[in-house]
């Protein structure tokens, strides 16, 4: 069974790393020319649009990743809470169908806001050193 492992932090060697499952497909792994650019933006597009405001996160990229990090979370959480409580709070509201189309679409995205969470941490990993690869 293979699966990949962090190594830990390295320097910056300018080597690409490989890349874990999970990894955006839009960002070039660490090392690659342009890849922090590209994690950045990635980053910003998964905020409020007003983030993309503050000098700091595009400066410090591994600040814009925590933060991001917890946005996502929150959404995550937000959307789950929301699972849990739609046929409660809207199944007088809404017809049968309205409300399973509504519950499909809170698991539809929840299960994205899942994956963006694991790439953010990726990246995260990434922009404070940490590699992985891939291990038997």
């Amino acid at each position: 069974m293979s699966g990949w492992g962090p190594v830990g932090r390295s320097p910056q060697t300018g080597g690409v790393s490989a890349t874990p499952p999970g990894w955006p497909a839009a960002v070039p792994p660490p090392g690659a020319p342009g890849w922090q650019p590209a994690a950045a933006s990635w980053l910003l597009d998964h905020c409020p649009p007003d983030y993309r405001a503050y000098a700091a996160w595009r400066r410090h990229p591994v600040a814009l990743a925590w933060v991001t990090v917890r946005h996502v979370d929150a959404q995550l959480a937000a959307m789950r809470e929301a699972y849990r409580q739609a046929r409660v709070e809207l199944g007088d509201v809404l017809p049968a169908d309205g409300l399973e189309q509504v519950l499909e679409n809170l698991e539809a995205e929840g299960l994205r806001l899942r994956g963006a969470a694991r790439s953010a941490r990726l990246l995260q990993d990434a922009l404070r050193g940490k590699q992985y690869i891939p291990r038997l």
